[in-house]
């Protein structure tokens, strides 16, 4: 007999990957159960299936860093309940991070992809299950987005929650309004500036660790936190990246940008983070 779970939840995470450096993503996960019917006709509760599965998936990827632990490009140090990692990327630039063990998924596996993190998953979960499950699938996607979109990373270091998290992020629509009406010139401009990015609070940023390179670090509630990041995959904002403040920042970007041309015009920007939740501001030229 076969079960399934469509649309069970989404993930917001970053993840390593050796050509576009660290990636901000979110995922929509589904899954599928296999086996015999119990003594109450079924494969096993939806109930037990969705709170086991959403439980695991919020503790273990939501808003962490996915690490490839197999992978020829990575260094990694693990310290108690800490650790430290150094990717190469195939240009010769370089990212490191280090922060608790909580903000990380080491996942046994040579890259990061859909089904690498969802077969590496179900190792993790299969004991979770009673003996009438046979097998557990998962499987993980993305957003269909016909507008532009963008990849970012980002850490919330104020934050009580696991937005906290240095390297975590999303995949994300942005839509742009001039004078109310959709600018798919704008749009397509912040999609292609944000693409794959880190988003760096000023005040975070400690030293360049070389003159290529800016490096970030904090103490949050969950511990320490540091990242060394290529200057070029960063911007640098004077606040707090949470999406409110993100939406404000690309609004009066752009509001700026058009004082000259386009006088008292009005700037909606309407920025999701991750999957269906976002935030609008407003700006005038």
């Amino acid at each position: 007999m076969h079960l399934f779970v469509d649309n069970l939840t989404n993930v917001d995470f970053s993840y390593l990957d050796h050509c576009r450096g660290l990636v901000g993503e979110t995922w929509l996960a589904n899954a599928a159960l296999d086996g015999a019917l119990d003594s109450q006709g079924m494969v096993c509760d939806f109930g037990v299936v969705k709170k086991t599965l959403r439980r695991w998936l919020d503790d273990q990827l939501d808003h962490r860093l996915l690490v490839p632990t197999r992978s020829p490009h990575l260094t990694l140090a693990l310290n108690g309940d800490q650790v430290a990692l150094h990717w190469q990327m195939d240009n010769g630039e370089a990212i490191s991070v280090s922060g608790p063990e909580q903000a990380f998924a080491l996942v046994e596996a040579e890259t990061i992809t859909p089904d690498s993190v969802a077969a590496w998953s179900v190792d993790q979960l299969a004991p979770a299950f009673p003996t009438s499950v046979e097998r557990l699938s998962l499987s993980f996607s993305a957003e269909e987005i016909a507008d532009p979109y963008y990849h970012y990373s980002h850490g919330l270091k104020k934050h009580e929650g696991n937005c906290q998290r240095i390297a975590h992020g999303h995949r994300s629509r942005i839509q742009i309004f001039l004078n109310g009406e959709r600018s798919p010139e704008w749009e397509s401009n912040w999609a292609e500036r944000w693409r794959d990015i880190y988003l760096g609070t000023r005040e975070d940023l400690q030293e360049r660790s070389s003159e290529k390179t800016l490096r970030f670090a904090y103490a949050a509630q969950q511990g320490k936190f540091s990242l060394d990041i290529p200057a070029r995959r960063c911007e640098l904002v004077d606040c707090d990246t949470t999406v409110e403040q993100l939406a404000q920042y690309i609004a009066n970007s752009i509001a700026k940008t058009i004082a000259a041309e386009l006088p008292g015009a009005e700037v909606r920007v309407r920025a999701y983070e991750g999957l269906g939740k976002g935030a609008v501001a407003s700006a005038k030229g």
